[in-house]
């Protein structure tokens, strides 16, 4: 008689709301095994019992084909005395320490898909179907465990249908928990304006005309998303929510709605997302790679920047849509909702997200057409909530690669694998920490983040957990929003951070909310430098360990000099980093004004070279860009050194080029000059680049002065603009190899907003490796300061590596951190 055995196993990742517990069941079951499994707070547990031959044929299937959401971490295994039980089932979730990964919210599945656009299934032109293979997760969560009365679906109480399908383990929908269907499940709704109030359409047939006082009317014959077509062709602005919030969406070929919706929105040259009804139509306005294709229909389903083709006849996009821009970002439907109204419309639309210029993503109903009703005229709207509101992720190709721009809906909350430092780690190279030597506990740290595309993070034992794009937090309501989100990722794993890690900059509103959560909480507060935390999130996500030269080019960071820094070569040692190169710091007149007007930038860059005489020239276009007042404002702000900070931001240097050039003299959103300049590089072919000089020794020291003395040259010689900036980038990715070699470490991290900018990036990783050097680039977190909380998570197990923070431990909260070999400290 053959001898059964009993297996126990605790499954963590993310194996909750994927169909793993009928997945389990089907297999025990085909198997012949007996059993149990259950979800508990920390992922899945199974105890299964059978003959050893079957029992190895459970473990390798489980293995070799999960559910396909399903993202295993770990498997702990071990033998315990056979029960003798006669069934295998599913029982009730159990409660404990809260671990398990909460996953994201997944687009509408091919399976649903069918059902969807099937008249004879029950669920035909539902507006949310879904199973376990798709649909809301993140957005609808209250609590953990992952069950249907922690999510924002406990008050719809399942028809008898419904409850059939959740209970049985055979079904696609066996603890779908947001499972529903006409009959039991959410509504839609259409809503419009009129007579001084918000008026409901109970969508039983209607559509939308305009009187002559251009009033939204009822007409008969459609139902709710019908009439929200039907409003998109008349060139109405429909506010919809959808998965995580609220889309502004209008006719992508209409110019006069697109503009009205510009004006309405404030929002005059930002480039608006675009959503299609297929691949196909996509394929007509934009180069699409394969990569991009898969990108484009994944179950993370988001925006993907695509280079625009030459205008298309069979999709003419309206200028207004992205002017001036070389790419445009395009998503596909992924809920109920989109494919319905896309299926409907079977034309390109904006969709946009539903805010008001620098404030958070609109979630709520009530608050929605309040904050909103200066923008739609029609509101497509329904009934189940949304606890977690995210915004659609954003991302492109870098190299073959993917890079995450805006990391949110379909990766947010996701955790990122990293390998957290200890006092065994190796000096050099690319191998993890073995698991041995790591501490048994490590301390929860809370970072959060920087000011602007800020992300906050969590690490609770070995995990980081990062939340959705908040956005900048320039606005009362978006830091209400970064509070909010802070405080329900804390709420949802029950834990209590032993540290607190922000941005150098005292006057960020994280850095101050930082300093008050540490207060409150009576645990140490770290403040981290800017770019040092960049190039901390780029080794983390690919495991690199010290030493590497760091590549941060931004904006703007907190400098320890006293300079705002943003050109920096940072050599990352084992105890800290030491900032071998920079660029040779300009003057900015205005300071963060001058982030706004390219024009500031430039003329503080020639007064740094030229002094008080370039007010002078005649035809500078930065300074025809002065009234004569206020260029004699300028001048004396910079002959006094009033508000003229120095800086070495390349980013600054690129809005610098950008007005002597011409292009572009005030900015309406950051990354704009640069974004022109890289717009226009596609008109030019060449390999030439400026000249450049190094300093003698460490530090090394940029001086771009000979770069800039030969692009004025080439302007008065009247070369095209597009000839400029390619020469340009060419140089900056040419500066880059010469430091490499100069510094000698064979592993170069490219970090920072500037790199973005895919040719800049392409061509600094291409001539990179023809030297012999391994560059990395991030793909898994923002190259922007999205990225910035995973880099001061990193610092702070970096400075606390093998030990706990004491309550009591302090430091000195005036200055950035650095650890102790930087020659910066």
């Amino acid at each position: 008689m053959m001898t059964h055995q009993r297996l126990q196993l605790t499954i963590q990742g993310a194996v909750q709301g994927v169909g793993f517990r009928p997945f389990i069941f089907r297999l025990a079951t085909r198997l012949k095994l007996r059993g149990w499994v259950s979800n508990d707070t920390q992922g899945v547990v199974i105890e299964v019992e059978g003959g050893p031959e079957r029992l190895n044929q459970f473990l390798a299937q489980l293995q070799a084909n999960p559910p396909v959401l399903a993202e295993i971490e770990t498997i702990k295994q071990k033998y315990i005395p056979p029960l003798g039980e006669h069934t295998f089932t599913i029982r009730p979730s159990q409660n404990g320490p809260k671990t398990t990964l909460l996953l994201p919210d997944v687009a509408t599945c091919a399976d649903c898909l069918r059902e969807l656009f099937n008249p004879s299934d029950r669920r035909y032109r539902y507006p949310f179907i879904n199973c376990t293979h798709c649909g809301p997760r993140y957005s609808i969560i209250r609590a953990l465990p992952y069950d249907r009365g922690n999510t924002a679906m406990a008050s719809f109480h399942m028809c008898p249908n419904c409850l059939s399908e959740y209970q049985n383990p055979l079904s696609r929908r066996f603890h779908a928990q947001p499972i529903a269907c006409p009959t039991c499940g959410p509504i839609v709704e259409v809503w419009h304006w009129q007579k001084e109030r918000w008026v409901s359409n109970q969508l039983q047939g209607q559509a939308v005309q305009q009187n002559q006082e251009g009033i939204a009317e009822k007409t008969e014959g459609l139902g709710a998303i019908g009439l929200a077509a039907v409003a998109l062709r008349q060139g109405l602005i429909v506010a919809v929510k959808g998965v995580g919030g609220f889309h502004l969406l209008v006719d992508a070929r209409n110019s006069d709605a697109v503009k009205r919706l510009r004006t309405r929105k404030k929002r005059p040259n930002k480039p608006f997302a675009l959503m299609y009804p297929s691949l196909e139509r996509v394929k007509h306005t934009c180069e699409v790679s394969e990569l991009e294709a898969e990108l484009l229909q994944s179950p993370k389903a988001p925006i993907v920047l695509l280079q625009r083709r030459h205008l298309s006849l069979a999709d003419p996009i309206a200028d207004e849509v992205a002017p001036g821009c070389s790419h445009l970002g395009v998503l596909l439907p992924y809920t109920p909702i989109h494919h319905l109204l896309m299926a409907d419309l079977d034309f390109p639309i904006v969709a946009t997200s539903g805010n008001l210029n620098g404030a958070p993503i609109s979630f709520n109903v009530e608050k929605a057409l309040d904050d909103l009703k200066s923008i739609a005229d029609l509101f497509l709207i329904h009934n189940r909530p949304i606890l977690h509101p995210i915004d659609d992720s954003v991302v492109q190709v870098i190299n073959g690669q993917t890079q995450l721009r805006r990391r949110a809906r379909g990766y947010a909350p996701l955790p990122l694998s990293v390998t957290f430092p200890s006092h065994h780690s190796s000096p050099k190279g690319l191998s993890a920490t073995p698991q041995s030597a790591r501490p048994p506990k490590r301390p929860t740290i809370l970072a959060v983040g920087s000011h602007l595309k800020n992300t906050i993070a969590l690490s609770l034992d070995d995990h980081v957990f990062m939340s959705q794009h908040l956005g900048d937090l320039d606005t009362v309501p978006s830091i209400d929003r970064f509070q909010q989100t802070l405080q329900a990722l804390l709420q949802l794993y029950e834990c209590q951070p032993n540290l607190v890690a922000c941005d150098a900059h005292p006057d960020y509103a994280s850095t101050q909310a930082a300093q008050a959560l540490a207060q409150q909480w009576q645990v140490p507060l770290l403040s981290v430098q800017h770019h040092y935390a960049h190039v901390l999130a780029c080794m983390a996500e690919h495991h690199l360990e010290a030493p590497v030269l760091g590549i941060a080019w931004d904006g703007a960071g907190y400098g320890l000099d006293g300079t705002v820094w943003g050109g920096e070569f940072l050599r990352i040692t084992s105890s800290g980093f030491e900032r071998v190169g920079y660029w040779r710091p300009f003057f900015l007149p205005g300071g963060d004004q001058a982030a706004r007007e390219p024009r500031r930038t430039a003329m503080g860059l020639l007064y740094t070279c030229f002094g008080g005489k370039i007010f002078e020239w005649e035809g500078l276009a930065p300074l025809k860009a002065f009234s004569q007042p206020s260029a004699q404002v300028l001048q004396a702000m910079l002959d006094r050194s009033l508000n003229t900070p120095l800086t070495s931001s390349v980013g600054r240097f690129f809005d610098a080029i950008a007005s002597l050039t011409n292009l572009m003299q005030n900015t309406h959103f950051e990354g704009q000059a640069a974004m022109a300049l890289e717009s226009i590089l596609g008109r030019a072919a060449t390999e030439d680049d400026y000249p450049f000089h190094l300093s003698a020794s460490l530090p090394f020291v940029v001086d771009w002065e000979p770069m800039l003395m030969a692009i004025l040259a080439d302007i008065d010689q009247g070369v095209d603009t597009s000839w400029i900036s390619t020469k340009f980038h060419n140089t900056l990715v040419e500066i880059i190899v010469q430091i490499a070699y100069q510094i000698g470490e064979p592993y170069i991290v490219l970090t920072g907003g500037c790199f973005q900018n895919q040719y800049l990036s392409e061509r600094a990783i291409h001539r990179l490796q023809e030297s012999q050097f391994r560059p990395y680039w991030h793909q898994q977190v923002p190259t922007n300061d999205g990225g910035i909380a995973l880099g001061q998570i990193m610092a702070a197990h970096r400075h606390y590596a093998g030990r706990f923070p004491k309550v009591n431990e302090t430091f000195n909260r005036q200055q950035p951190f650095v650890e102790a070999d930087s020659p910066c400290a």
